[in-house]
């Protein structure tokens, strides 16, 4: 009896240690998360380790709204400055192509390692702004091209492709 206790005791604190480590995602994000995924994996780019190094994946009503510019979604810090959630404003649920250009964008900050924008208002899923998230999505094959081919860590690994062949 004391034995399957114990069993039974080390089972349940192992499944509340493994459960620590899940990332909490929106099941409202999670298609688009799964297609970024289906994406990273056709361009060779591990995504497993860094999923599991955040708390959520999430829509929120935290972020900033007004009629001047708002917050469409964000990466969240902790206080050693690493990522711990990719959050997106629940005003970007109100139409299904700008969540699909929202959570990209947030996903490519992220797991393809853009720290920075690549423009203002250039019509691509990493501008700060965009006027117009429908003529990204009309050109989304495209736009999903350059997003993953010019993303910094896939233009790291062609540098470090670049200089492993310069040491012939």
């Amino acid at each position: 009896m004391k034995s399957s206790f114990c069993v039974l005791f080390i089972l349940f604190s192992s499944a509340i240690t493994f459960a620590q480590n899940d990332v909490q995602i929106d099941g409202r994000l999670k298609p688009h998360l799964d297609n970024f995924f289906d994406y990273c994996k056709e361009y060779k780019i591990d995504y497993y380790d860094k999923l599991f190094e955040l708390k959520n994946i999430d829509v929120v009503d935290t972020l900033h709204l007004s009629p001047q510019a708002s917050t469409l979604g964000m990466l969240t810090r902790d206080k050693n400055n690493n990522v711990e959630n990719i959050v997106i404003n629940w005003v970007a649920l109100l139409d299904q192509e700008i969540l699909k250009v929202v959570a990209f964008h947030e996903f490519a900050h992220y797991f393809l390692e853009y720290e920075k924008h690549i423009c203002d208002d250039c019509g691509k899923i990493m501008a700060i702004v965009n006027t117009s998230y429908f003529d990204i999505v009309k050109d989304w094959d495209n736009q999903v091209k350059m997003l993953f081919e010019e993303s910094p860590i896939l233009k790291r690994r062609k540098t470090v492709a670049y200089l492993d062949q310069d040491s012939d």
